[in-house]
């Protein structure tokens, strides 16, 4: 089963205390790296946070947001950070002194500066943590049902290139069986013509004929590509088939390569540019793929 590395999930859990929401999105990436941002109460729980997501996710560039909200029946209010307080008064202080301003500090001024009010962060208790991650996997739920969404889309295009692949490659061996005998035609009188007695050694003209035009026999290699189309549209619902898929495109853009490369026939040779094209589109999609 294909799972795109691109989604979004979202999900919120709530007590009488407080609702956790968490937003979570994801991008490519070659390994899978977790971006967190959480409030100060989850920071002793980030490696539990860690495990969680890996334990649903495989791969991908994830950045997750945990909020906490009190909610009104539970009874938290603001505290003045005397800290953060002292250190504001002190850095008023100096502008004035530096700008040659005599006017007073106002509470107003102080008011107007949120930095200095905070809200308690409370323990969590465990049975609270459990809340939290009911919520984590509310998220992560709704990111995968958009990555496996995505991923069904991204099989439709990938098997879609495939059949291309397929029909140009009916069409090389087609032409191949045509081509090399024509070769070997061509190459015959050419040598009839160059030569002036060819009696005395018939037998080995067509031995040293036969087997230059066996080097421009592309049978194998187009038995080998179909080969592995037939185990990449195979492969297509296997559990992480990325890595997998991007080394049969390797392989397949050998193959064509090689009867490009063997071809004497134009037909072959820009059927085999076609066939690369869409190998090259397909490892591009590949690249989305968990």
């Amino acid at each position: 089963m294909i799972y795109s590395m691109t989604g979004y999930g979202k999900g919120s859990a709530t007590n009488e205390n407080f609702t956790a929401e968490v937003e979570v999105k994801s991008v490519n990436s070659r390994f899978l790296e977790i971006s967190l941002k959480l409030p100060a109460s989850l920071m002793n729980r980030e490696y539990d946070i860690r495990e969680f997501v890996k334990s649903k996710v495989n791969r991908g560039k994830l950045s997750l947001i945990i909020q906490l909200k009190q909610n009104s029946s539970g009874g938290d209010s603001l505290f003045v950070n005397k800290e953060k307080l002292k250190s504001y008064l002190s850095l008023v202080k100096d502008v004035k002194k530096a700008a040659k301003i005599s006017e007073k500090i106002k509470l107003e001024h102080v008011l107007n500066n949120k930095d200095i009010f905070s809200i308690p962060d409370p323990e969590l208790s465990d049975a609270e943590f459990l809340l939290i991650k009911k919520a984590l996997d509310s998220a992560l739920s709704e990111l995968l049902k958009m990555k496996k969404n995505e991923g069904k889309e991204l099989s439709k295009d990938l098997v879609q290139r495939i059949k291309i692949i397929e029909s140009k490659l009916d069409a090389v061996e087609a032409e191949s069986s045509a081509s090399v005998n024509e070769y070997f035609l061509k190459l015959k009188d050419r040598i009839t013509i160059l030569l002036n007695d060819l009696n005395s050694d018939q037998d080995r003209l067509q031995q040293e004929l036969a087997i230059i035009a066996d080097k421009a026999d592309i049978t194998e290699e187009c038995v080998r590509l179909r080969s592995h189309i037939k185990f990449f549209l195979e492969s297509l619902n296997d559990d992480e088939p990325g890595r997998k898929l991007n080394f049969l495109c390797q392989e397949m853009n050998r193959e064509s390569n090689t009867i490009s490369s063997k071809s004497i026939s134009t037909l072959i040779t820009h059927n085999s540019v076609f066939i690369k094209e869409e190998i090259e589109k397909i490892r591009e999609q590949i690249q989305n793929i968990e």
